[in-house]
């Protein structure tokens, strides 16, 4: 028994580490990345908005993100669980893909970006790629009344290239994007 008693200590004591050491190796390498690990806050007009969660914008003039399996609700993160053989869900995203090109007219053959369509795991996904935000060019310049190639080149100088040249895709993200579109007044 004192045998058996001692193992689970020593056990104990070596998970304490181990798990102890991963902490501080996660804590530390989010401390390198651009937001040090923290939230994006972002004052405007007095009101505050969080940069790295994803917003719905309903409007059409203005750029649209990830749809959200948690209807953009921070506290309920979490994607719907179904997966590419899931009936309902190829129902869903082939809804959405209509309903998008149907509200973009002019680019019924063109590709659609997948996250246009598609949820994140999460949910609350705050970016889209370039790709997905050049998509909404056409109608957002006809709403607004501004030459495409001004939002064009919003939307290059708003895309964010990987972290050290490297490390994930290039994206934008559709709240700052936003936020620089109604500067363009």
């Amino acid at each position: 028994m004192k045998n058996h008693i001692v193992a689970a200590f020593r056990l104990t004591l070596v998970m304490l580490a181990v798990t102890g050491i991963y902490l501080v190796i996660v804590y530390g390498g989010s401390k390198i990345l651009p937001t040090k690990g923290d939230a994006e806050i972002i004052t405007q007009n007095g009101q505050k908005f969080y940069a790295n969660i994803g917003q719905e914008f309903k409007s059409d003039q203005y750029f649209h993100g990830r749809p959200s399996s948690v209807n953009y609700n921070a506290a309920g993160s979490g994607g719907s669980n179904k997966g590419p053989s899931n009936q309902e869900y190829l129902e869903t995203v082939q809804k959405r893909m209509d309903t998008l090109k149907m509200q973009h007219p002019g680019m019924e053959h063109a590709k659609v970006p997948v996250e246009l369509v598609t949820a994140s795991g999460s949910g609350l996904d705050p970016d889209i790629s370039e790709e997905g935000a050049l998509y909404q060019v056409k109608k957002i310049a006809q709403v607004r009344n501004l030459p495409e190639e001004t939002l064009r080149n919003l939307v290059k100088n708003q895309t964010e290239k990987p972290f050290l040249g490297l490390l994930g895709p290039s994206k934008v993200n559709v709240l700052k994007l936003n936020m620089a579109l109604d500067q363009l007044k």
